[in-house]
């Protein structure tokens, strides 16, 4: 694509320099007129804005950076097709003067850790907020990483991004594996699928090459460099640099491992973790989100302790002398008075026993009701609450508490993961008997049911196969075919092997055979004529040449088969096309013309000339013909004329 600086985008937009191009685009330094600022404007390629497909690729790349507002995040400002000039697709976003973290790599080789991880602290933060919103960037690498001149680093280029808010986008399954492959994880190689493991592993491999200067995986072409990262562990950062801490060496290890299940599942976590070994590396320093995300302390109300404890204190002293004056009083008891307590203790005693009896009885009855409902008969367990979690999940979970789980049924859930519970009988909050049985009735999964293979099959044949699902058959569908023959299925639409939901309507394309087409008559027509609208009806043409003593020139002679008739489409069809007459005469005029005009006379009659030159003039004149003039003579003929 020619370099477009001084051209004006969308009437507002005008181009100071070309920054950056590549495969899909280039990026210019622009100026936008209308607010007076600048910004950086990425066009497509032309050869590139023909294909649908990356043009929806381009705009996914403007609607997935708009969906995020971070400080670590490219911002995007616009979008669109110009209409006025140079005919392009533009992406209008935030420009940052500065550097990628690849110039920065290829300067300074490897970081010191505290820098590496300050760098890799706001690239996870850009990736937590895309990841809270289900979007994955799957094209992590440090030439999409960039470093401001004022030091703040920007996460750039979206356009493989994809999630609930801009739809799918291309991967290995439309033969096309996106992103650079120094970056890929393994899933991304074998299976063309990626989610947010996908990023973390990425920013695993750029965190890697912060530290020990170098990629993991080296090799001579980009397939070698795929294979390693499938069949490979990455090697462990130790292993290339002692300095590096134990624990950061493990949270690398576990970012880049092959398994997705064994890496943090989003980029939050990776940076949790990373924060945490931050604060273990450098305990005294303030630690803070280089994403500036700043999370709000609650407003907590003051604690009355110092108030309550002073009041529990003088209450206490209160009553250490008041039992202080008790105790002199007691001193000053006299015998007498001593004497009149005892007495009253005897009448009481027999109205003590009476309580102690009663007590004893009501003691006996608490603890038969105690051992009926903990231990006896009448003992129950609270059911856990199961709903969401997996079968064996759940044993796991019954089983400490002498429980017993059973699968009473298996049903389809739109909702819940095949293999997990759905409900529970008793619920969770409900009580069962001590080692009694909880019911379970467990997922098996969406309901969906995989299209059969019907190509080739007659209509009641396919409508059979189909109706042992529960599938809607729509009415037939019939369409021309050069290769099923009529009255056979062609395909379904969803086509075969497709899984759909209960009560998905399937179309049945019939074969109505090869189209038959009216083939016209053509003699005496001209033969380009002939050819060019054969052509377009579909047909074979075979034309072949032959001379015709009634039949002008480049005029059709004969067609096989003749008009009227009806073809199949692509058939044979064979004309024959006139080269005039088989005979022409040796015309008088001849003698005396000029020699160039004598020649060409007899190539327009089919005739060969051969020029016999005598004498010095400039400019000659025919003086004699062989054959004479007059003669007749076979087109193709070769006609000696004498000049002088």
């Amino acid at each position: 694509m020619s370099d477009l600086t001084g051209e004006l985008i969308d009437g507002r937009y005008q181009l100071l320099r070309q920054v950056a191009n590549g495969g899909m685009a280039a990026i210019y330094e622009a100026i936008d007129t209308r607010l007076d600022r600048k910004v950086a404007v990425k066009i497509m390629h032309s050869h590139l804005a023909q294909d649908d497909a990356y043009v929806s690729r381009f705009i996914r790349e403007a609607k997935a950076a708009a969906a995020l507002s971070h400080p670590n995040i490219v911002a995007v400002q616009d979008q669109g097709w110009n209409q006025n000039g140079v005919p392009a697709v533009f992406l209008v976003m935030e420009l940052i003067e500065g550097h990628t973290l690849r110039e920065y790599l290829n300067e300074r080789g490897r970081f010191e850790i505290k820098d590496a991880i300050n760098y890799l602290t706001p690239i996870l933060s850009a990736l937590s907020a895309a990841h809270a919103l289900g979007i994955v960037h799957r094209d992590i690498k440090p030439e999409n990483i960039m470093i401001s001149n004022e030091g703040r680093v920007k996460v750039a280029d979206f356009g493989l991004a994809r999630g609930e808010l801009i739809g799918s986008t291309m991967t290995a399954e439309s033969s096309v594996i996106l992103g650079s492959v120094s970056y890929l994880s393994p899933e991304q190689v074998q299976r063309g699928i990626a989610d947010s493991r996908s990023d973390v592993y990425a920013a695993g491999i750029v965190a890697y090459e912060m530290l020990i200067g170098d990629k993991p995986f080296t090799a001579d072409s980009p397939i070698q460099i795929a294979y390693m990262h499938v069949n490979e562990e990455v090697p462990r950062l130790r292993s290339k640099r002692k300095d590096i801490p134990q624990e950061l060496d493990e949270l690398i290890a576990r970012a880049t491992a092959k398994n997705p299940d064994d890496r943090p599942r989003t980029a939050s976590e990776f940076l949790d973790e990373l924060a945490q070994i931050q604060v273990n590396l450098d305990p005294k320093k303030n630690q803070m989100s280089l994403g500036l995300d700043l999370p709000v302390e609650p407003i907590r109300e003051k604690s009355q302790k110092k108030e309550t404890t002073k009041s529990e204190i003088f209450a206490t002293k209160e009553l250490q002398e008041k039992d202080e004056e008790k105790s002199e009083d007691i001193k000053k008891e006299t015998t007498r008075q001593l004497r009149r307590k005892e007495e009253k203790k005897k009448r009481a005693s027999r109205r003590v026993r009476r309580n102690r009896k009663i007590a004893l009885v009501l003691a006996i009855a608490v603890g038969v009701a105690g051992w009926w409902s903990l231990v006896g008969p009448g003992s129950q367990v609270v059911v856990p609450s199961t709903v969401g979690a997996t079968y064996e999940e759940a044993v796991s979970v019954l089983q400490p508490l002498g429980l017993t789980a059973a699968i009473v049924e298996n049903r389809f859930d739109e909702e819940i993961a095949k293999g997990s519970v759905i409900e529970s009988n008793p619920a969770g909050g409900g009580r069962v008997q001590a080692n009694g049985t909880v019911n379970f009735i467990v997922s098996k999964g969406p309901e969906r049911y995989t299209i059969p293979k019907t190509t080739g099959l007659t209509v009641s044949a396919a409508q059979n196969v189909i109706s042992r699902f529960p599938l809607e058959i729509l009415p037939i569908n019939e369409t021309f075919s050069d290769e099923i023959p009529k009255g056979f299925v062609i395909q379904t639409r969803p086509e075969s092997g497709t899984s759909v939901k209960r009560d998905a309507q399937v179309e049945i394309i019939v074969s109505k055979g090869i189209e038959q087409v009216a083939l016209s008559s053509y003699l005496g027509k001209s033969g380009e004529q002939a050819l060019n609208e054969l052509t377009e009806a579909g047909f074979d043409v075979e034309p072949t040449y032959a001379y015709s003593e009634s039949v002008l020139e480049l005029a059709v002679i004969s067609q096989n088969p003749a008009g009227g008739s009806a073809l199949d489409k692509g058939a044979k069809v064979s004309i024959v096309i006139s080269k005039g007459p088989r005979y022409t005469f040796i015309p008088e005029t001849i003698i005396a013309m000029e020699s160039v005009a004598a020649q060409n006379l007899l190539k327009s009659l089919g005739l060969k000339p051969k020029v016999i030159s005598t004498g010095r003039n400039r400019v000659k004149y025919v003086i004699s013909v062989s054959p004479v003039k007059k003669t007749k003579v076979e087109r193709g003929s070769v006609v000696t004329i004498k000049v002088q």
